[in-house]
């Protein structure tokens, strides 16, 4: 790969995640202040994900790979993206609002596959070639956190009682916009040409639910989709409660979960060789509840360094869960189920696993809502902590490792 082609893909990368992280952050905190929306009116917004990862594998199985150039659908879906988000900036109620974000993330969701495939179809090593490509979409979430506590201030207390959050579907809109625009002088990258015919159980990852015969890989799948329940909490509420917690700049401050978990990324295959993939994944999980006790029992003020640890915690709950979990599935599908293994966990997590979970924190949020309107965050955060300790138990008693993965530093 040579230098200009590694720099459009570099640029891609950032701009495919700083679009994401420059209006998905802050969305509970603009649902809740600019439209008034209660727990389960946002819990339905923010479902939206969930829903676009369900169809997104649609969309890739039968279209982009077989008929179009990947750089070109990227391309064209980045483009109407960027006219969504100007419709998601000019709403003024929630359903109208739903109705565009929906339609967003159904395009959105196709596009993380999509600049993998780009940055792939370049690469002679993707094990060895592609994390440098992939650190970018990284940096550009941090930077668009960062952009939006330090630079543009729309997350301040003046900010957000003036309505200025709006302002981050804009930002999102010019990136998509450029990034549209961009994407067509992508690297070609055909679609595969093939005569088979198409099923759809191939595509969603249907084939691997024959690895659900073993023991353990059932409580792990099992155990996978529970976890997504105290996930969703974080997600669809950490920006909101740091920022009625008094925190400043709470979304330039949560991009410090993006720096821990590029680091601790590093850390995993130290973790697998020395503690194997089952003590790994529970320090994943007791990582959840030990969160949100901090956020449970922290504060804006003298307590404010627990919320930030929680917000730190953020590279061990997600890497040392989900990035664990995808190494065991590798390991456990072997070559002939290797991507049906991948796409069912991703199904299963961000599809299934995050809709109940969104349901679930929204239901919770408005339950624990006070006469005066504000939230009891206490209670909030102690529920999504006992349900990571209850899994954490079931798959400490329940899985039994027979034997550590192999080839973990090639597959990480």
């Amino acid at each position: 790969m040579n230098s200009t082609i590694r720099i459009k893909l570099s640029i891609m990368m950032f701009l495919e995640f700083f679009i994401w992280g420059a209006w998905f952050v802050t969305l509970g905190t603009f649902l809740g202040n600019n439209l008034k929306a209660s727990g389960s009116e946002t819990a339905a917004v923010f479902s939206t994900q969930s829903w676009g990862a369900i169809i997104a594998p649609f969309i890739i199985g039968l279209i982009a790979d077989r008929y179009f150039n990947a750089e070109k659908i990227l391309g064209i879906l980045h483009l109407i993206g960027a006219f969504l988000m100007y419709q998601m900036y000019q709403s003024e109620e929630v359903g109208m609002f739903y109705t565009y974000v929906l339609s967003y993330m159904v395009l959105y969701m196709p596009t993380l596959a999509l600049v993998n495939s780009v940055s792939f179809n370049q690469m002679k090593d993707p094990e060895k070639e592609f994390a440098n490509i992939r650190v970018w979409g990284t940096i550009g979430w941090i930077i668009a956190g960062l952009s939006i506590s330090y630079f543009f201030h729309w997350d301040s207390a003046e900010g957000i009682s003036s309505g200025l959050l709006k302002n981050t579907f804009l930002l999102a809109g010019i990136a998509a916009f450029v990034l549209g625009l961009f994407s067509f002088s992508l690297p070609k990258t055909p679609p595969k040409v093939s005569d088979e015919k198409i099923k759809i159980g191939d595509i969603i990852g249907l084939d691997a639910l024959k690895l659900l015969k073993d023991k353990n890989f059932a409580i792990f799948f099992v155990s996978s989709i529970l976890i997504c329940i105290p996930l969703a909490f974080y997600y669809q509420n950490a920006n909101l409660f740091l920022t009625e917690a008094g925190v400043e700049n709470p979304t330039g401050k949560m991009a410090i979960g993006q720096i821990s978990e590029a680091l601790f990324l590093l850390l995993i295959p130290v973790f697998f060789t020395r503690f194997g993939f089952k003590k790994t994944i529970l320090i994943g999980m007791l990582a959840w509840a030990i969160r949100y006790v901090l956020f449970a029992y922290g504060n804006g003020t003298d307590l404010s360094f627990m919320l930030i640890l929680g917000i730190a915690l953020h590279g061990i709950c997600y890497d040392f869960f989900f990035v664990s979990g995808q190494i065991y599935t590798n390991s456990k599908a072997g070559e002939k189920y290797k991507s049906a293994a991948q796409g069912l966990i991703t199904l299963a997590t961000y599809g299934v696993g995050m809709l109940i979970g969104f349901a679930v924190a929204g239901w919770i949020t408005d339950n624990y809502k006070m006469a005066d309107g504000a939230v009891n965050w206490q209670m909030v955060w102690i529920i999504p902590a006992g349900i990571a300790i209850v899994v954490f138990v079931l798959f400490a008693l329940l899985f039994h490792e027979k034997n550590k993965v192999k080839e973990i530093s090639s597959t990480v």
